[in-house]
């Protein structure tokens, strides 16, 4: 604890050094001239697009073939394993109730706990934010195709955390390590191809290095902070606000009570998360549920928009393509389905049963992105806030809360800092777990880890939007390509395990937990 206090206060110190030295260039203007290039790079070659003009006419944008991969995976999935999505959601809410937990089982933590930790990295400023943007970009529309990703990425969840748990270690202390890293090269060692599944796996563990930085310490932090510096700066007279022109400043305030959680393991975090989670979910749902009925002649209409504009032709941008991709990207973005980082927490889940597990996180893409991201949606269409073409992210959002009641941004501010913290402890977790899988489960290791993130909250808070959204999105997607891969290969052997289990439940075999007396 100590070693991770004294070296936020050396980078704290190398901010302020950095600052002094010049009085024309700030140190935001210092990290977006090193962070721009490297953002537009990355997106380049994550969002490699495939040109359909020969297919669907000249003018038609091309589609990023990682949205295609994802998309087309989480269908696959869906009908594959006939829509556990839909078709076992009870069973999905009977686990996580606790019905069926027993204390003695092997993991660290409870399926509540599991879930609300991965929905913790999940419900974050994605839905905010990032609905915000797609809408500006993309326009109702763009929400259909949300709705539709997150149903379908529901499958991609189970798939991938089942597999989390099936393949996870645990060490003599009962620590769990489980994730793409491990399901990939057991799981593939298992099918005869070690020297695939080790690629893959290395892969896996470097993108969610780098989507935890990106995802869960820069986006989380840098809107976060944009939010909070303009209801301080409101606050406090403009530019003599002590926050103007510094999001630095939050930025560190931020890292020092994210460090103050991750010190504590996974143990730690979800005892914050099943606190936070529900909480937040309570403040964001309420709050947008006011300024939704404040509107309520605008319902209908608003309805109307997402409906057709999800197939008009000329839509906001690109036509029908455009606002498929954009509500896609985001919705993936949102709720990381088929990544594989889920399976990270849900692998630390106390079960003897793989499926279980999986069927609690097909719960995430609902409440994420069919719950949440939906009423954000619905609260920028009905106020009539969204500008074509905007990217401000929360400030879209925050305007249109104050079009209902002028105090709402101070609501939005607290939901904001809780959704954004909470994804950021979990998101460290993830990017942990792959470091350690890289270079060895030792203290050194860990501690380098904590200090790179910290460091990367502090340099999120000064970027500009348009290179952090390039970023976030790049860093998140691309673990996408080795984990789908793996799915894929591997969905036979989750397809027995599904069939197995729900025989198991309804012969009777399969019961509800009663503790002795």
């Amino acid at each position: 604890m100590n070693r991770l206090l004294v070296s936020l206060g050396m980078i704290l110190s190398w901010t302020q050094v950095s600052m002094a030295q010049s009085n024309d260039r700030t140190f935001s203007d210092a990290v977006n001239d090193v962070m721009t290039p490297i953002a537009e790079v990355i997106e380049h070659v994550v969002f490699y697009k495939l040109e359909l003009a020969w297919l669907l006419g000249d003018g038609t944008p091309g589609i990023p073939f990682i949205v295609i991969w994802l998309l087309g995976a989480a269908i696959f999935f869906s009908f594959y394993m006939g829509f556990p999505n839909i078709r076992n959601f009870k069973q999905s809410m009977q686990i996580v109730s606790g019905k069926y937990d027993d204390p003695n089982d092997p993991g660290e933590v409870t399926h509540f706990q599991a879930l609300t930790a991965a929905v913790s990295g999940t419900v974050g400023l994605g839905n905010i934010a990032g609905v915000a943007i797609a809408i500006s970009i993309g326009g109702p529309g763009a929400t259909f195709w949300m709705i539709m990703a997150g149903l379908f990425g529901m499958t991609s969840k189970f798939v991938e955390c089942t597999l989390g748990v099936k393949y996870r270690e645990i060490d003599e202390n009962g620590v769990v390590s489980g994730g793409p890293m491990y399901y990939l090269s057991k799981g593939m060692a298992k099918r005869g191809m070690p020297g695939l599944g080790k690629v893959l796996a290395i892969a896996a563990a470097i993108i969610c290095i780098g989507g935890a930085f990106g995802a869960g310490a820069i986006f989380q932090v840098n809107q976060s902070s944009a939010q909070f510096t303009n209801e301080i700066v409101a606050l406090t007279g403009g530019s003599d606000s002590f926050f103007f022109g510094r999001p630095w400043l939050f930025g560190i305030l931020f890292s020092f009570f994210v460090g103050l959680v991750i010190i504590g393991g996974i143990r730690k975090i979800t005892s914050v998360t099943e606190l936070l989670v529900p909480f937040m979910a309570l403040i964001y749902i309420s709050a947008s549920l006011v300024v939704i009925l404040s509107n309520a002649s605008e319902i209908p209409g608003a309805f109307v928009q997402i409906f057709v504009g999800a197939f008009s032709p000329e839509g906001v941008q690109g036509g029908i393509i455009g606002v498929l991709v954009q509500g896609l990207r985001r919705a993936t973005f949102s709720n990381e389905a088929g990544l594989g980082s889920a399976s990270i927490a849900h692998s630390a889940a106390k079960t003897k049963e793989p499926v279980s597990e999986g069927l609690v996180a097909v719960l995430e893409p609902f409440i994420d992105t069919v719950v949440i991201c939906t009423i954000t949606a619905l609260v920028i269409i009905v106020t009539n806030s969204a500008e074509p073409g905007a990217t401000d992210g929360i400030a879209l959002t925050s305007r249109a809360f104050a079009s209902a009641v002028d105090w709402f941004p101070k609501v939005l501010t607290i939901a904001v800092m809780l959704f954004a913290f909470s994804t950021s402890i979990t998101w460290f977790y993830y990017g942990q777990r792959s470091f350690l899988y890289l270079f060895g489960n030792n203290k050194a290791a860990d501690l380098a880890f904590k200090l790179l993130y910290i460091a990367m909250l502090i340099v999120g808070s000064a970027m500009t939007l348009g290179s952090v959204v390039s970023i976030a999105d790049a860093l998140l997607l691309a673990m996408g390509v080795p984990n789908i891969v793996g799915l894929v290969i591997m969905r036979k052997e989750v397809k027995e395990m599904l069939d197995d289990y729900l025989a198991r439940i309804k012969s009777g075999e399969i019961k509800p937990y009663v503790e002795e007396a």
